[in-house]
């Protein structure tokens, strides 16, 4: 159902500023404008032309509130397909609440989370997944999530799911036709040709579901453990790949007593870079608890970087290579690199050795600076984005993913009822069933609880 009443929001950060946007949507928010707003020009604003900018004054009676300027749009030509209008006020915080109390009092309601792009769902200015790419783009925090959303924004994602829907709704409408026909054993659609789509959109179901690993990474960044002995220059990395004394660094083992995490982007990228206190015994029971929480950090990892002393190798090399050996054990699937520190301190035959008994390892000096960008280069080579650079969609939301996963297995369902030369009526019910988890990605089917759950995540405002 669409609403229609005139909702009313702060489509700007709350708290103090230069300015702040206040937004009203719905049928009425020309009108109630028109009893808060005095243009300097003397005109009504209600009979302004679509995309017009106007200058003039916030008024509760005789009271001036701030001075302002008022953008106009009218529907359909509006993100919402409503009558928008947007008052760029001054930032005060009291500026902003005057203005919205006010037009509660003119008869708006405040805007539910998420309820501007609600409506340019319902009224058709965007489907459902274009919808859910908008909180993506607001939310993206580095250039790959950002592109990726912005794609899907466009219609990327829609406009290839669309097609596919388009396609097999057309063999659907044929299968179904036959079954008008069923006494007469006509057959209308070429099953050949019927093979040869379902085949086709196996394959890019199977693209599309297997693209989400890289999505979710780059949507959510990828966590990195920084593991390895006290003292051996994890806190010092860290800050040399934030570019800042994030942690805190001394000669005293165990400084680090809990896990320190931040994000950066390399190549595009968000890595979530997570320091943790250094793995050894000790009775020092708030040291303990940090190690305990270390070895839950590196379950939770994607990727794991061991540190270990390069000057100490002599005298603790076999100790390191057993600890490396344990982690590689017990984490198999989990990318792992190993970084010899500290190389500025030992000479060229010492490097040698190190590297003749562990080979996959990388020498770096921490404090210098030394081996950082052959580290970002070897965590960007262990994320496939050959995609993202081919500007192919890429999946990134948990509830596109799930809907992919059902569609596909319906379509391998039809495929196998094309082999075995399955009766119509039954291939068609699998049929439907492909078609009913596509159309949930782009919202041709979709229920009130399901638009609540997508909504609930937006800001208020937009």
């Amino acid at each position: 159902m669409i609403p229609n009443d005139t909702i009313v929001a702060l489509a700007t950060p709350s708290g103090s500023g230069a300015i702040a946007v206040i937004r009203l949507s719905g049928p009425e928010a020309l009108y109630i404008a028109g009893q808060m707003f005095r243009s300097v020009s003397g005109k009504s604003i209600e009979k302004q032309r679509t995309h017009t900018v106007h200058l003039g004054h916030i008024v509760d009676g005789d009271r001036d509130i701030d001075e302002v300027l008022v953008t106009v749009f009218k529907n359909p030509n509006s993100y919402t397909g409503e009558d928008v209008l947007e008052i760029s006020c001054h930032g005060s915080l009291y500026i902003q609440q005057e203005i919205i109390q006010l037009a509660l009092r003119h008869g708006c309601r405040m805007a539910n989370a998420g309820e501007f792009t609600l409506r340019a769902f319902l009224n058709g200015k965007l489907d459902l997944s274009q919808a859910e790419a908008v909180a993506d783009l607001i939310s993206s925090d580095n250039e790959a999530s950002h592109q990726i959303a912005m794609q899907q924004m466009r219609g990327g994602f829609s406009n290839e799911i669309a097609k596919l829907r388009e396609e097999l709704l057309n063999f659907a409408s044929l299968i179904e036709l036959e079954l008008d026909f069923a006494e007469e054993d006509v057959e209308f659609a070429d099953r050949q040709q019927f093979k040869a789509l379902t085949e086709r959109i196996s394959f890019v179901l199977k693209r599309l579901i297997d693209s989400f690993a890289v999505g979710n990474v780059i949507k959510n960044g990828i966590p990195v453990a920084i593991v390895g002995e006290p003292n051996v220059g994890k806190s010092t990395l860290l800050n040399a790949l934030l570019n800042e004394e994030r942690a805190i660094v001394s000669d005293i083992a165990g400084t680090t007593r809990d896990t320190i995490e931040d994000e950066i982007a390399i190549g595009g990228i968000g890595f979530r870079f997570i320091d943790t206190a250094g793995i050894r015994d000790t009775k020092d029971v708030v040291e303990s608890i940090g190690i305990k929480k270390t070895f839950e950090k590196i379950e939770q990892a994607q990727v794991v970087i061991y540190l270990f002393d390069s000057t100490a190798f002599k005298a603790k090399g076999s100790k390191f290579k057993v600890e490396l050996e344990k982690i590689k054990n017990k984490y198999p699937q989990k990318p792992l690199i190993v970084l010899a520190n500290k190389v500025d301190k030992i000479d060229a035959r010492e490097l040698s050795t190190l590297k003749s008994q562990i080979p996959e390892v990388m020498g770096l000096s921490a404090k210098t600076g030394f081996g950082v960008e052959q580290l970002t280069q070897a965590l960007l080579n262990l994320i496939n984005t050959g995609a993202l650079r081919n500007n192919e969609t890429i999946v990134t939301n948990t509830r596109h993913y799930d809907a992919l996963l059902k569609a596909f297995e319906e379509i391998k369902k039809v495929q196998y009822g094309l082999d075995t030369e399955l009766s119509g009526d039954l291939l068609a019910i699998d049929i439907r069933q492909a078609l009913y988890h596509f159309g949930e990605i782009t919202g041709e089917i979709t229920n009130d609880d399901l638009l609540g759950n997508i909504f609930a995540n937006f800001c208020i405002g937009k």
